[in-house]
């Protein structure tokens, strides 16, 4: 078994190599870790774009303020939803899940993929859940023919003293140990992985010291669900990590990036001046720096270096500039999702604002109800179903995802606006009588997740 852990584990890592390298350019542009990037950092349109495009996406499909998850029976037998709904409801609002997932959402619009750690609280606690995000490149996954998840490996790395506390049945190795006793903050790189094995995930983690995992094993469990819920932009067939609207554009930040560059040290060159002086001697060309404030030395009564001047001066350097800003804005969605109007719209500019809208996120919206909503429903009811919460319930069985986050709106939206345009054809055309109304104000109550008491029979 644990030559087949490492086997999968060697190749989730070779499968991530280019990924890390796109993602460190990525990042790089638009969220620079480190001083020595953020001084390579001319242009900020990609990285206010970057925070737009993720504010909008935890707006329209996890806010807070709103129910964006809500359960049906599937069965007349099947566990009251409504109070399971609360349940579920509850502890996501009292957990640190709005903090967290924003990061992930940052993750997932400048890498394409993301990582929500779900793990469950201890008893006693105000929630049964717990978030954190992963940074990516700290993960490695592998995936199916489908494209479902198969194993996901986790590399961190932990003082000595901080692992035994968290596993404390963990007995350190013979070779190992009297190291950790003499410098117990001494960092371990420790694994954990989670591999599918049918109905369970089999849990295992382990010291990494690059050979064989048989002695270094510090844990071993099982889950019923996957733990790490890894969500993806969008991706090719065959990718098991995503493709993000940043990697789309990157051409055009990096370039943008050096326009900004090359104007400000023109503008620098430009306000500084560069200074000629007599000099007696013979002028070295070698010896010639064009920074600003520099002096070039010239003979006596000579001219000097003398720049060559074309017919026009015609400075094209904003024309591109804005050029390149508009694609980086379109790329990444700042123009189509922007909150402010210019101006106030009209009812039929926002239904065509709002039509525009899903067309854009349709794609990103289907894989994000199947690789983040449904695990997250599907883990939190396992959870508060083990505490005795709530009832043992299942997505496949037992109940309905119905999923009413403004993003799932739109799309009922644009129905409920073309059943209003039939209701008016059909009053123009004096086929008013022929209309079943009480269907109609079900069907759009329905629709728009009107509760049923609001509605006469």
């Amino acid at each position: 078994m644990t030559e087949k852990i490492i086997s999968l584990y060697k190749q989730s890592l070779a499968g991530r190599d280019a990924w890390t390298r796109r993602w460190a350019q990525c990042q790089r542009y638009t969220m620079p870790a480190n001083d020595d990037d953020t001084s390579l950092l001319f242009d900020a349109t990609a990285g206010d774009a970057v925070d737009l495009l993720a504010a909008n996406m935890f707006s329209l499909l996890t806010p807070p303020e709103s129910g964006w998850i809500s359960l049906s029976r599937a069965t007349e037998f099947s566990p009251d939803p409504e109070f399971t709904t609360d349940a579920l409801r509850n502890h996501l609002n009292d957990s640190n899940f709005y903090t967290t997932i924003h990061q992930c959402y940052l993750d997932m619009t400048i890498l394409g993929t993301a990582c929500l750690f779900f793990a469950e609280n201890p008893i006693g606690t105000e929630s049964a859940f717990n978030f954190t995000a992963i940074p990516m490149n700290d993960i490695s996954v592998l995936r199916g023919a489908g494209g479902d998840l198969t194993a996901v490996f986790h590399t961190t790395s932990m003082p000595a003293i901080d692992l035994m506390e968290k596993y404390p049945a963990w007995t350190p190795p013979a070779a190992m140990r009297d190291s950790i006793k003499q410098n117990p903050e001494m960092q371990l790189r420790l694994v954990q992985s989670v591999i599918n094995d049918t109905d369970t995930w089999t849990f295992t983690a382990w010291i990494d010291c690059g050979g064989e995992i048989e002695n270094n094993i510090v844990a071993t469990g099982k889950f019923d669900q996957c733990p790490y819920i890894i969500f993806r932009w969008s991706a090719a067939a065959g990718e098991s990590y995503g493709r993000s609207p940043v990697l789309r554009a990157l051409p055009d930040i990096k370039t943008a990036n050096k326009v900004v560059e090359l104007v400000l040290k023109n503008a620098t060159i430009a306000v500084s001046g560069i200074w000629q002086a007599d000099d007696d001697g013979v002028i070295n060309l070698s010896n010639i720096n064009l920074t600003p404030g520099a002096i070039i030395p010239k003979a006596v009564g000579s001219s000097g270096l003398t720049p060559l001047r074309s017919g026009a001066d015609f400075d094209v350097s904003q024309l591109v500039l804005g050029d390149l800003r508009a694609r980086i804005r379109h790329a990444l969605l700042a123009d189509r999702l922007s909150i402010l109007s210019d101006k106030e719209m009209t009812a039929t500019e926002i239904i065509a604002r709002n039509t525009d809208m899903m067309r854009v996120l349709g794609a990103t919206y289907g894989r994000l109800l199947g690789e983040l909503i449904r695990p997250l429903v599907s883990r939190g009811l396992a959870i508060l179903a083990r505490r005795g919460i709530i009832d043992p319930i299942s997505l496949h069985n037992d109940a309905r995802l119905a999923y009413v986050a403004p993003i799932a709106q739109l799309a009922a939206d644009e129905r409920a606006t073309a059943v209003l345009s039939f209701l008016s054809t059909a009053n123009n055309a004096g086929f008013a009588n022929n209309v079943n109304h009480n269907a109609v104000m079900n069907y759009l109550a329905t629709a728009l997740h009107i509760p049923s008491e609001l509605i006469s029979q």
